[in-house]
């Protein structure tokens, strides 16, 4: 029987091991740790509503219920010429490869002087103590924001810094130290919501003017210090807690590997998530170089439906089957934003882009929805089609 490795043990991957599975081919999965971390769900690490230890998602429990192999290594570098991964400890050969290791951050200087809530999972947890520290000292100036990869758009992580603020101000308000914070929302794009639509770009500012959250737009970001962020016009701000959620730029790994990459470092995909050159393997997800229209985003949604025709097309490769699914025809954003105490319904795709206010009902259905993504992974509910 054909042996498939898959390299991430993220959304992505998650979704091809099962999906393979569910086809009855021989899967490992290989991630560099236990656990699957529930991105989505760590905009309410820093503010309490959601445990740590509950955003993540045992990957064991996950081949245990779906019976893939599963191994915990540091992918070192792909040989795709010879069919071989290097691990730190050892090699592994493979019939069939599919590359799910998403991204690192665009280096920005002083990056590592901020925090962030999509970057290593715990480091949810040090926002959180900072934010208590300045509620204990009861006054400060919190900033969050996000950037740009300016070789590739898609690769933005704009959502949840804009959910983070709202939750923020949640935070303080039932705290009644509003009065006593200073919050401040930047981006170095001039318009940073106009991907998710025209509409929604609208509603998601009249929210942070309403909330007297104030808006640094339109100027690049040339580094950070403990307290400051300094923008390329040579203007300065400071702040006593700053929050960053940088885009995404190619993996490592792959600058040590024979994969052809774009100018950003994403793995270079056809229509079908093949490799260019490479037959026999797929990337899928952050990972990949997405083509298509202007303001695609990478979401997890998506990345859910590249593993999907990922698997597809390999069974298909395997029995001889012409290769019928194409990512592209799943492009579209799907966004349950939250905003504290209510949330939004924002989509789009090829035809029609909407906003759907949910007051109050939208921050729980965001709630459930985290629930349903562990035990629908779990096997232990049916799987709702695009959820």
């Amino acid at each position: 029987m054909n042996h498939i490795v898959i390299l991430g043990g993220g959304f992505a991957g998650i979704e091809a091991a099962i999906q393979l599975r569910k086809k009855s081919q021989n899967v490992t999965l290989i991630s560099n740790r236990e656990f699957l971390f529930i991105y989505p769900l760590s905009i309410w690490i820093p503010v309490k509503l959601q445990k740590y230890e509950k955003t993540c998602l045992s990957l064991r429990d996950v081949a245990a219920k779906y019976q893939f192999n599963f191994v915990i290594g540091d992918v070192q570098s792909i040989d795709a010429k010879n069919s071989k991964v290097m691990l730190r400890d050892s090699d592994l050969s493979y019939d069939y490869l599919v590359i799910a290791l998403g991204g690192k951050k665009y280096p920005i200087n002083g990056i590592e002087h901020t925090h962030s809530i999509a970057d290593e999972p715990e480091k949810s947890l040090i926002l959180q103590q900072g934010i208590d520290r300045l509620i204990q000292q009861g006054h400060g100036r919190i900033a969050v924001g996000f950037g740009g990869n300016p070789h590739d758009s898609s690769a933005v992580r704009g959502g949840p810094a804009f959910e983070l603020i709202f939750n923020i101000h949640r935070y303080l308000k039932k705290r009644n130290l509003l009065d006593k914070f200073e919050l401040t929302f930047f981006a170095p794009m001039q318009n940073p919501g106009i991907r998710l639509g025209e509409k929604a770009s609208i509603e998601v500012f009249r929210m942070l003017n309403r909330l007297n959250i104030t808006c640094h737009f339109g100027n690049k970001i040339h580094s950070f210090s403990e307290k400051t962020i300094q923008f390329d016009n040579g203007k300065i701000l400071e702040f006593d807690l700053i929050t960053f959620i940088s885009a995404r730029n190619g993996h490592p790994v792959l600058q040590n590997s024979d994969i052809p990459l774009s100018a950003a470092g994403f793995i270079k995909i056809d229509d079908h998530c093949q490799v260019i050159g490479f037959p026999r393997v797929y990337a899928i997800g952050d990972t990949a170089d997405l083509q298509g229209p202007d303001w695609k985003a990478k979401q997890g949604h998506l990345a859910e439906a590249m593993a999907k025709t990922a698997a597809h097309n390999i069974v298909g490769q395997i029995n001889n089957n012409p290769r019928t699914k194409q990512y592209l025809d799943d492009i579209s954003i799907i966004c349950l934003m939250d905003m504290g105490n209510s949330g939004a319904l924002v989509y789009r795709n090829h035809h029609r882009q909407w906003l759907i206010p949910l007051p109050i009902i939208g921050h729980w259905f965001k709630r459930l929805w985290g629930k349903y993504y562990v035990y629908s992974k779990l096997g232990r509910i049916p799987r709702i089609p695009g959820l």
